[in-house]
């Protein structure tokens, strides 16, 4: 079999920048075939997916993927360094990936390799300059940045890297192979475009980021604009999704749903929320009790030590019923294979996986998986990728159905 290419993914939604990314990956590598472990109907910034897991595969595929895996809730609402974890082991595990290929805004591997070293090895001189900067009272990403600086001690060549979201997710993916002594090759690809954060459409380039293509889907009534942006397949599908009234525009939709699930919770339950410590639970609770929506206790309850980010993961971990302890197990746990979709060549790729990892959990029905899987660990994990589909259901404007991950079809073309 020719070279197989892995890509770790939100496709939310598929636009121009993701098909360029996957051609220029293919042509890189010399790669025939492509597999990408994508995020379900939530995301690792801690909000939503604008259109179902499925309707996302289906982008993949009709756009040239051949092979789309579910990435785990557990690892997708998860820090970067959990989230690239978690993705690195399931392509790992298939035993036939040669290439991972991630986009980056700074396009150069061997800087964001010698950070990945620091960071998969942390030598006891950064340790303690981390341990320093953490006692400032800073987030954590930002203690970190300036332990590396300070480490590596070379402003110009080091400075702003990790400033920015596809910088640090690959510094991630290149420690995570790093740990897991993985045989895959990385590459990246220079981001196109706009900044992931940016919100404004641009007038004189056909990339738009995936933020400024949802801000258009959550305010205007004609998204028409949006074709110059995204592939025709994925286009058409995001239109049909919002004429069905299958679209979650923002995490504000599930406001009266986390401000429920906090009210009623004890501030201990709070606090066995992952990512909540020092306290944070007695502002949640506060915050819970007197605000309106999810913005307003935000607001609250936003401290220079916790991203927003940080803190919108915890909101969906409460609505999500996910503790530390289910963190803690994802994180030691070797993850089943959930297949979405995938076209022919995806069909040799499973084939060819199966040759090679003949012990591997590769999930087809997820009834089959939970009839019969012994372990407890891995049912666990599937449990709550089903209740993630649950919930994220109820801010469907018309057909809020549940239990989807039993009865709906894979994604074949």
């Amino acid at each position: 079999m020719s070279n197989i290419l892995g890509i770790v993914a939100e496709y939310n939604p598929f636009h121009n920048g993701h098909f360029h990314h996957l051609i220029q990956s293919k042509k890189i590598t010399n790669s025939d075939y492509s597999i990408v472990v994508m995020s379900g109907n939530f995301t690792q910034r801690g909000d939503v997916s604008i259109v179902d897991k499925w309707t996302k595969a289906q982008m993949a595929i009709e756009n040239g993927i051949d092979l789309v895996l579910e990435l785990p809730t557990l690892y997708t609402l998860s820090s970067a360094e959990n989230f690239a974890s978690g993705a690195i082991k399931i392509l790992d595990s298939l035993g036939i990936v040669d290439y991972i290929s991630f986009g980056s805004e700074c396009n150069n591997i061997s800087i964001l390799d010698d950070i990945a070293n620091v960071l998969a090895y942390e030598p006891s001189e950064y340790k303690t300059l981390l341990s320093h900067e953490l006692a400032r009272g800073v987030s954590f990403p930002k203690a970190r940045e300036r332990a590396l600086m300070m480490y590596l001690n070379d402003v110009r060549r080091f400075a702003n890297i990790l400033s920015t979201p596809n910088n640090i997710l690959g510094v991630e993916y290149l420690k995570s192979l790093k740990r897991q002594k993985s045989n895959i090759q990385p590459i990246t690809i220079k981001r196109e475009g706009s900044g992931y954060n940016d919100g404004a459409i641009p007038v004189d380039s056909r990339f738009a980021s995936g933020s400024s293509i949802r801000n258009i889907c959550q305010s205007a009534f004609d998204i028409s604009l949006l074709q110059k942006f995204m592939p025709e397949p994925s286009y058409n599908l995001l239109e049909d999704s919002i004429k069905n009234g299958n679209v979650v525009k923002s995490i504000s939709d599930f406001d009266k749903i986390i401000l429920y699930s906090l009210r009623k919770m004890s501030t201990d339950e709070i606090s066995n929320l992952p990512d909540v410590s020092e306290g944070l639970e007695f502002a949640i609770k506060s915050a819970a009790n007197k605000c309106n929506s999810i913005s307003e206790l935000l607001s609250i309850i936003n401290t220079k030590r916790y991203t927003q980010t940080r803190l919108q993961r915890i909101l969906l971990y409460a609505i999500l019923g996910i503790t530390k302890k289910d963190m803690e197990t994802s994180i030691n746990a070797k993850p089943y294979i959930r297949v979405l979709g995938f076209n022919e060549n995806g069909k040799d790729i499973i084939s060819e996986v199966s040759k090679h990892s003949k012990k591997l959990d590769i999930i087809f029905s997820v009834k089959k998986f939970m009839d019969n899987c012994s372990n407890k660990n891995l049912k666990m994990m599937m449990e709550k990728d089903i209740w993630a589909t649950n919930v994220y259901n109820l801010a469907y404007e018309y057909d809020s159905i549940g239990n989807l991950d039993y009865t709906h079809k894979l994604i074949t073309l």
